[in-house]
């Protein structure tokens, strides 16, 4: 049987599609659900193996990217994704739908750390191409040091924590941090253009305690093969397809005869 992603959808949402296509293409069956439809009938959750909230501009992010529909996933869904998770289940969300994660508190799963995202550091929206490394908290399921490029497409994307310096420090150790923005010779920055949110720590995704809670601002799902990148696959930036790579791995835990 293949992996089952049950893809949130609400007023706003509009990279839906190519979330749904990158996950079919990496092996899963996707249902799509409005949030009205799951707030209605929240069993439907636990029909999924993995429950994905993708980018967009939820409600017009007019209090803040994401926290409209972080409020709703909190109230309708709350108690539902807590049993989802706790049976194996995954959650993930790319772009809004990392905010959302943020905001719904779901993230970044470390007591005493406090974190939001906020507008870029450059004080403008960010639409360009990003290299990613995988850091500790993402090694379950990808090599540490794996390189993923991704395009970015946020005004909001920013990390900030309550307390940088500690904070820092303790996702580092708790391996929360899934991905860093990385340079193109793989080195961690937090320089402009190559981390282009100026997310402390070079911060671009945080993953929970147990591996299955995953948020990232960039988006691997425009990056299946070379003619997605910007030098058609000759090397500059990678091969180009890394993003089935990086979809399969967040599928593998529930392919047949995978023990989760």
């Amino acid at each position: 049987m293949k992996p089952r992603v049950l893809l949130l959808r609400a007023a706003g949402v509009n990279c839906d599609r190519e979330l749904a296509y990158a996950f079919e293409r990496a092996g899963a069956t996707v249902e799509q659900r409005h949030i009205r439809e799951l707030a209605a009938r929240p069993a439907a959750v636990a029909e999924c193996d993995l429950f994905a909230i993708p980018g967009g501009f939820t409600y017009g992010d007019d209090l803040g990217a994401g926290r409209i529909l972080a409020v709703e996933v909190e109230r309708f869904l709350g108690e539902v994704l807590a049993e989802h998770h706790a049976r194996g289940g995954s959650v993930f969300g790319v772009c809004n739908g990392f905010q959302t994660l943020v905001k719904a508190r779901l993230l970044p799963d470390l007591a005493d750390v406090r974190a939001t995202l906020t507008w870029n550091a450059s004080g403008r929206f960010e639409c360009r191409w990003t290299r990613l490394r995988v850091e500790g908290g993402l090694a379950r399921l990808l090599p540490e040091g794996f390189v993923l490029p991704a395009p970015v497409a946020h005004a909001e994307g920013r990390l900030v924590l309550a307390d940088a310096a500690r904070d820092l420090q303790r996702l580092e150790a708790g391996k929360r941090i899934a991905l860093r923005y990385v340079d193109a010779r793989g080195r961690p920055t937090t320089d402009y253009p190559d981390c282009p949110s100026g997310s402390s720590g070079g911060i671009a995704g945080l993953v929970s305690a147990s591996g299955r809670i995953l948020g990232l601002m960039p988006h691997p799902e425009r990056n299946l093969s070379a003619a997605h990148t910007p030098d058609g696959g000759a090397g500059a930036w990678g091969r180009g397809g890394e993003g089935i790579t990086f979809y399969r791995a967040l599928l593998s835990p529930y392919r047949s005869g995978a023990v989760v």
